[in-house]
């Protein structure tokens, strides 16, 4: 019995020997692993996104008419007019999906110019604070990328003109927020917001997963959370 527990014991002891903890890791070494990891979520969630059906076959994230006009739709499906609403649903989520791409290289510039102090508030923060780092630093710079080419995709679709008229009209008098009122814009925030939900998801997979990671060092950094 006693040689039982004794070697119990030492395993134990071995065991918290090996273990890692953040307090452990190197500045560079925490930094670096994070970096891999949120560049690793980002292009995850951007090759997701980007793919045909990327927003209109993921219930999370697809993109529908916003308020009033979302109950409108829904009155013109029952009455047998769902195909213009259809069309124009399908071509806003057509234009997120045909935006996304562009979000890559500006996420990953952001990751790159993540200072020490930045990841080390990151790596004490909540769940998803690596990405509110991202949507703070580069949400901006990714809307006036986004902004051309989904005007670009919706102004071919003659239902379009006809939203924003509608929609501004609605914002007028209070019954729409004046953020939906044009087509272009509210598809490019519908579009950021699916972004960095993705994103954050990528993130809670890997803080909860930390064998998943694309690195051996963002392994070791999220291993030691």
């Amino acid at each position: 019995m006693f040689r039982i527990t004794a070697l119990v014991a030492g395993l134990a002891l071995s065991a918290s020997a090996f273990a890692l903890s953040l307090a452990d890791l190197t500045q560079q070494d925490a930094s670096g692993g994070l970096k891999d990891a949120l560049i690793q979520g980002a292009q995850v969630a951007v090759k997701q996104l980007g793919a045909p059906g990327g927003f209109s076959n993921n219930p999370e994230v697809r993109i529908e008419l916003p308020g009033n006009l979302g109950k409108a739709a829904k009155t013109m499906k029952m009455m047998g007019m769902g195909a213009q609403v259809n069309q124009l649903e399908t071509s806003m989520n057509k234009a997120a999906e045909a935006a996304v791409p562009q979000a890559q290289a500006l996420l990953v510039d952001a990751v790159k110019k993540m200072t020490v102090q930045d990841a080390k508030s990151i790596l004490a923060g909540p769940q998803d604070s690596a990405t509110q780092y991202l949507n703070k630093s580069s949400r901006e710079q990714i809307r006036a990328r986004f902004l051309p080419i989904v005007k670009q995709a919706t102004d071919q679709v003659g239902l379009a003109k006809q939203y924003n008229t509608f929609a501004s009209q609605a914002a007028s008098f209070g019954v729409l927020d004046a953020k939906n009122a044009n087509i272009e814009n509210y598809v490019t925030e519908q579009a950021l917001d699916g972004l960095f939900a993705m994103i954050a998801e990528q993130e809670a997979n890997i803080r909860q997963n930390p064998a998943g990671a694309a690195t051996s060092l963002a392994k070791k950094v999220f291993g030691a959370l």
